[in-house]
């Protein structure tokens, strides 16, 4: 048997529409996918974090000679992209820098014995004004480091 011809626009591999009804709608995918903006108002809050509470868990877990660390990845990673994660990342940079750099002498002092004692302290006020940036900071509060330096502008 031979199959009768099929109109032209009687293809089988097209969806099928029925008679006198509308098309189904077109295919939209789920929300979350496709562009997404670069940076938002909640992003660069979270790197400011990074670079305040980062810097102070450095300083703590490191001894004051680690606390440079996440106020430079949170620099290197949004701060070209927002000049507000910018500026608080080279404040926290700019202070746990000194800190430990005032830590690593401290520690050279130890043979004289006043080493101890600038260790100590390096390590608490890094530690201690990290975490209080860190909260202002949280609390979207303008906070200066004091005692600090501009070695990063």
């Amino acid at each position: 048997m031979t199959e009768q011809p099929r109109p032209p626009d009687d293809d089988p591999t097209a969806r099928h529409q029925p008679p006198g009804g509308y098309p189904p709608p077109p295919y939209n995918p789920p929300p979350g996918y496709g562009y997404k903006p670069p940076s938002t108002a909640g992003d660069e809050r979270t790197w400011i974090l990074v670079a305040h509470f980062g810097g102070a868990a450095g300083a703590f877990f490191g001894g004051t000679f680690f606390g440079w660390i996440a106020p430079l990845v949170a620099l290197l990673a949004r701060g070209n992209t927002s000049p507000y994660v910018r500026e608080e990342a080279v404040k926290a940079l700019n202070f746990q820098l000194l800190w430990g750099i005032i830590g690593l002498v401290g520690s050279v002092l130890i043979c004289v014995g006043v080493g101890v004692f600038i260790v100590g302290a390096a390590w608490l006020i890094a530690t201690i004004l990290g975490v209080v940036a860190g909260v202002k900071a949280a609390n979207n509060e303008p906070f200066n480091y004091p005692l600090s330096a501009r070695f990063i502008r």
